[in-house]
């Protein structure tokens, strides 16, 4: 357990920090982190099963403004974990998933003032023009709190497992159901916060569109969104290049 433990650590820090500094290529999305996390713990078609389910859940939790989304890496790991070393059903899984990556999301704001510290460095060697040091600076904001997310992780998973273990004998299977039934339900949550941004009047026909291919045609969804390309092309030369206005967050409402 302490192997698999530091290994699925290990997953975190590199998906969860060395993506950004490289980039942000969104390796840390669950539709990535899962299938690896349970390709390292030996079930594979179960980390596929739910990243795809998380990635719903997570999909329309984004940064805007001064919101930050709850850590869907930590939730991802540690979910995938959890089914993997302790049969945990991924409907529970799931159900937990929002709560893990709201608690991580917590335990990292009380780092932040550190980072933002650190940060008060930059104006002070960009006017020098010290490049080595604000190179070195950017590592050091990156990765200065990777120990401490090494050793959260790591108990979560190596202490934590037992916890959960106990806590799913333990609780009545009423709740456990409930779990399940929630899980049903996230990803829809997940799909309404991303339809909030980009839905717009313009849009919508073409939303429906899709939904009645769906429901009433029987095309598959590769199928849909393969059309959904084309119809894009086509709409973006209609419009002289110039792509539909999406909705803000001040004023989507006034879309409709």
């Amino acid at each position: 357990m302490a192997i698999q433990a530091a290994i699925c650590a290990l997953l975190y820090i590199f998906f969860g920090f060395f993506d950004y500094q490289l980039g942000t290529l969104y390796a840390f999305r669950p539709l990535v982190v899962c299938p690896v996390v349970g390709a390292v713990l030996g079930d594979f078609q179960t980390g596929l099963a739910l990243g795809a389910s998380l990635e719903l859940l997570f999909m329309g939790s984004v940064s805007i403004g001064a919101y930050v989304p709850p850590d869907a890496t930590s939730a991802a790991v540690l979910c995938t974990a959890y089914v993997c070393l302790l049969d945990v059903d991924i409907e529970v899984a799931v159900g937990l998933a929002m709560p893990i990556g709201t608690i991580l999301l917590g335990l990292g704001n009380l780092l932040q003032p550190i980072s933002n510290w650190l940060l008060t460095f930059i104006p002070k060697f960009a006017q020098k023009g010290e490049g080595k040091k604000l190179l070195l600076l950017h590592f050091i904001i990156g990765f200065w709190s990777t120990p401490i997310s090494f050793a959260l992780i790591f108990c979560a998973i190596y202490f934590g497992s037992d916890a959960v273990a106990w806590v799913i004998n333990v609780v009545p299977e009423f709740v456990l159901n409930g779990f399940a039934a929630g899980a049903n339900i996230l990803p829809v949550m997940g799909f309404a916060m991303l339809g909030r941004m980009i839905l717009t009047k313009q849009l919508l026909p073409f939303y429906f569109l899709g939904f009645l291919m769906t429901a009433y045609v029987g095309v598959p969804v590769l199928g849909v969104a393969l059309l959904s390309v084309i119809l894009g092309i086509e709409v973006t030369k209609a419009h002289g290049g110039k792509e539909p206005k999406l909705a803000t967050a001040e004023g989507d409402d006034d879309d409709f």
